[in-house]
């Protein structure tokens, strides 16, 4: 299986791109092509050992920086690392993708090169939250501010396969975000939406509120990415607050201190439970290939997670299950 890396993407680029990939060539198998400058990737390369038949290097001038409009940038830098790259997939030069560049760049190269599934009316960001009752799945968590009730069922329907192909549960559960349980609850879109999510091909369990997006109440939850991202921002500021608060909690004084030192395998387990990089990145579910959204902030180990997530997505054939469900098995063209 062969991954393509935008590897000028992300805060930390190239360095945890390379590290965390060589690391998926050395454990998964994987074969990794890295896009971007080339000389400056293979420096980055030289630290490390992996076989060199599983790992190329496309070269690409050009970055899209997260200042730029992501639109115009993708028109106009056709030697950027993830314009060359999101070309590669189309092209059928690798299996996936992954990036963790400006978000804006990856969701235009993805729509715009890879090209999105016929019957599909916009692709999706699908992020995996971490809750009370274990991973569970937002979508869109940013793609798409203005939607119509179709896009919300479109979500519903991908973000179930993905659920229950990648995560492996059966008939997974899918909720509406709305600001109460009630059908006649929400803004217009919501109260749109609700009547035609029941009658849906999915396990839809009706409106779900705020507070049940940490409970885990639903395995899919579904919004417009406007509401999606306010959550997904909010639920890094909160995790991030949270560990403060653990870690100042713990150093107050000596006996806090030793009650610190009890509790320390349980505090691990609970960063290991909020923190990102163990989930990967987000997957864009309407595309023709598969294309993953790493953090900005992405570092080797989260990177590494991101090429597993992406390694699953292919086998899975997630892609051919949306297809099918979409529109009624019509060519992937």
């Amino acid at each position: 299986m062969k991954i393509i890396i935008d590897a000028m993407g992300g805060d930390n680029a190239p360095a945890a791109q390379i590290e965390g990939a060589v690391r998926a060539v050395n454990e998964l198998g994987v074969d990794i092509i890295f896009v971007g400058k080339e000389e400056t990737v293979r420096g980055e390369l030289k630290k490390y050992d992996y076989p060199e038949e599983k790992v190329s290097v496309v070269n690409a001038d050009e970055v899209i920086t997260n200042h730029e409009e992501p639109a115009k940038a993708v028109r106009s830098k056709k030697n950027s690392s993830i314009v060359v790259a999101a070309g590669m997939l189309r092209n059928g030069e690798a299996d996936a993708l992954l990036a963790c560049g400006n978000t804006g760049a990856i969701l235009a190269s993805g729509l715009l090169v890879v090209g999105r599934i016929k019957g599909i009316l916009r692709p999706a960001l699908a992020t995996t939250l971490p809750t009370a009752k274990g991973p569970k799945l937002l979508i869109d968590a940013g793609a798409n501010t203005n939607c119509k009730a179709e896009n919300l069922v479109q979500f519903g329907i991908m973000g179930s396969i993905y659920m229950k192909n990648v995560f492996d549960i059966d008939n997974p559960t899918v909720g509406l975000i709305s600001n109460g349980e009630e059908e006649g609850k929400g803004d217009e879109l919501t109260k749109a939406a609700y009547p035609m999510m029941k009658e849906a091909a999915f396990n839809f369990i009706g409106n779900i509120e705020g507070r049940d997006v940490m409970e885990g109440t639903a395995d899919v939850m579904v919004c417009d990415g406007f509401v999606g991202n306010v959550i997904l921002k909010t639920v890094e500021g909160m995790g991030y607050v949270m560990g403060n608060l653990v870690k100042d909690m713990f150093m107050k004084n000596l006996a806090t201190k030793l009650g610190g030192l009890l509790a320390l395998k349980g505090v691990k387990q609970l960063k290991q439970t909020m923190d990102y990089r163990s989930y990967g990145g987000a997957p864009l579910l309407g595309t023709k290939k598969p294309v993953i959204k790493g953090h900005g902030s992405s570092d080797a180990k989260a990177v590494y997670n991101a090429v597993v997530q992406a390694k699953k997505f292919v086998e899975t054939n997630v892609i051919n299950e949306i297809v099918k469900n979409v529109n009624g098995g019509e060519s992937n063209g």
